[in-house]
């Protein structure tokens, strides 16, 4: 996709949005934000990854591991979700993208392969292989930025286009009720942070509504450590946190 094609459907998808009489439900919307932090935090860290420290080195190349991680989590759950419920009603209409997960699917496997030269060269090779590692993330990051832009914008149209955010909203709770524990964690520790404060308190609460209290509990306790302290600030009260002792501060 270039620039000037991905400019049109950015202009496109805004005309489209403010038409609408109300917001619809977005699917992608909060999941690409938890991705697209975790993408641009972990593309800084391989960049200066000191080659010298090898615990150091270890801990970013676990981040990018956890990235490669969810990265497929995402792609999953998109291929077994999202893409058949655009093809029943708009057959072909997930074929390009689908496509793409393919082409990223091998790009992490690449990606692995870099990391494995990486941890097995001696100190005078690491700088270059650290260095193509940091390129080849690079181009993979961009390629999901641009691929992530066009499910925002032509995949959300078909999903509005043929369902109701109440069938939308069922297909979601499919997709949750599949994930594994540990996933939820990984994702809600990038997600959260990501958020605009509207969008992290409405997440929470509806997390709250629907969890036990030791659950919800537990959730606050994982992403504290990734809000500053404005962000908790305002945080606390609007889910209900701020007046209980001991749980002001995760931290």
């Amino acid at each position: 996709m270039t620039a000037a094609t991905a400019h049109a459907q950015a202009q496109a998808h805004a005309h489209a949005v403010t038409q609408a009489a109300a917001p619809r439900l977005d699917l992608y919307a909060p999941i690409h934000k938890a991705l697209r932090h975790c993408m641009t935090d972990t593309l800084l860290r391989i960049g200066r990854l000191d080659l010298g420290n090898a615990a150091a080195m270890a801990a970013g190349l676990a981040q990018l591991e956890a990235l490669l991680r969810l990265c497929e989590q995402h792609l999953a759950h998109e291929n077994q979700f999202v893409h058949p419920a655009i093809d029943a009603r708009q057959p072909g209409g997930a074929r390009r993208i689908a496509g793409e997960h393919v082409e990223h699917l091998a790009h992490i496997a690449a990606l692995r392969g870099d990391v494995a030269l990486l941890q097995q060269a001696g100190a005078d090779r690491r700088p270059a292989l650290a260095l193509r590692l940091y390129h080849h993330l690079a181009l993979f990051v961009a390629d999901n930025f641009q691929h992530m832009h066009l499910e925002e914008t032509v995949h959300n149209a078909a999903l509005w286009a043929h369902y109701q955010d109440e069938e939308l909203a069922a297909l979601h709770g499919r997709l949750l009720a599949s994930l594994a524990p540990q996933e939820v964690l990984l994702t809600l520790r990038w997600m959260v942070p990501a958020l605009s404060p509207a969008e992290r308190i409405g997440l929470l609460n509806g997390m709250k509504a629907e969890a036990p209290p030791e659950a919800f509990l537990g959730v606050v306790a994982h992403v504290r450590p990734y809000l500053d302290d404005a962000a908790w600030a305002q945080l606390a009260p609007a889910i209900g946190l701020a007046q209980q002792p001991g749980l002001v501060d995760f931290r």
